[in-house]
């Protein structure tokens, strides 16, 4: 057997059956896929206890050998799913872009609450709480980056115009998003009065989530840059993503810690939520700033709590009194 585990367009398997039987039109051979789900972070765990493993194939010799790769993981039967190779190939692309659609719906539904006057958290929980959308991925904030979301969703828009069987929803998906970061840097320029000329401006979280160091595609980078371009000053602090950022961010100081970060700067932003930001020492940090002016950009933290440590305060989709 020949198992692919990456994320590949659809018909990717049928390409690689043709080379090997170009190659040796004598050999005896399957090709399975056999996509991954593992989540940055997470992964050993992802891959002990998985909500499904999708084996795809065509020569039906290929099911059992599949399925006793998979056996020693449980004690009874795993939860083993198989298809048709090309179905198997593109349940991946269709999962992962479902779950941008939903990031993306409820980072758009975070601008109308704003607008509105509601508060996008108590939306996300009341429709969560129905059984058929779930709570999961229904976070407001600066929009989703990582190394699949965004390749996966471009590609899908890519096959589906190949085929001429256009995504709509998915092709908005990543306009939205793209949009969206650098909005984030408008966001930011407003709760510093308009203007960052001259500004220090301190960033809390550089990786797309927390206990990853991936900078792939992260909104700080797109932030950061924005925030740049209208002159402003950039200090950050990451818990592991500060390497991989010293290759893709310039003329950026980096801090030891958060209140380092904070020193002397005139806003506050937190991008990444990190739980070392969980639970910042609020006075603490108003007493190292020189401008109290806190942007949580993950709705991390009470409205009532950051005001009354004397911070003039910014979040997602949430109300401003």
């Amino acid at each position: 057997m020949v198992v692919t585990k990456s994320t590949v367009p659809v018909g990717t398997g049928d390409d690689v059956e043709r080379i090997i039987r170009e190659t040796r039109p004598d050999a005896d051979f399957a090709v399975v896929s056999n996509p991954e789900f593992l989540r940055e972070g997470a992964a050993i765990e992802d891959f002990k206890r998985p909500d499904r493993i999708v084996i795809g194939l065509e020569d039906e010799r290929a099911r059992a050998p599949m399925t006793e790769v998979y056996r020693p993981l449980y004690l009874n039967q795993a939860p083993l799913m198989f298809t048709g190779r090309r179905t198997a190939e593109l349940i991946k692309y269709a999962g992962n872009a479902f779950l941008a659609m939903k990031i993306t719906f409820i980072n758009e539904m975070a601008d109308l609450c704003e607008k509105t006057g509601a508060n996008v958290q108590d939306v996300a929980r009341g429709i969560g709480l129905d059984n058929r959308i779930g709570p999961k991925f229904l976070n407001a904030g600066p929009g989703y980056g990582g190394s699949c979301f965004p390749k996966d969703t471009v590609a899908l828009v890519k096959t589906a115009q190949d085929y001429e069987s256009p995504l709509r929803l998915v092709e908005t998906t990543v306009a939205v998003n793209d949009t969206r970061k650098r909005a984030m840097g408008r966001k930011i320029i407003a709760a510093c009065g308009g203007d960052v000329r001259g500004k220090t401006i301190a960033i809390l979280g550089l990786t797309f989530k927390p206990n990853t160091d991936d900078m792939r595609e992260s909104p700080a980078l797109a932030i950061i840059q924005s925030l740049q371009d209208a002159g402003a000053k950039i200090r950050a602090y990451d818990p592991q993503g500060m390497d991989q950022a010293r290759t893709l961010l310039h003329d950026v100081d980096y801090a030891s810690d958060a209140y380092d970060a904070a020193t002397s700067t005139d806003c506050l932003v937190l991008v990444t939520e990190w739980n070392a930001f969980r639970s910042l020492d609020l006075a603490r940090l108003r007493s190292v700033m020189a401008s109290p002016v806190l942007v949580d950009l993950r709705n991390v933290y009470r409205r009532d709590e950051v005001e009354a440590a004397a911070f003039s305060y910014s979040s997602v989709g949430r109300p401003l009194a």
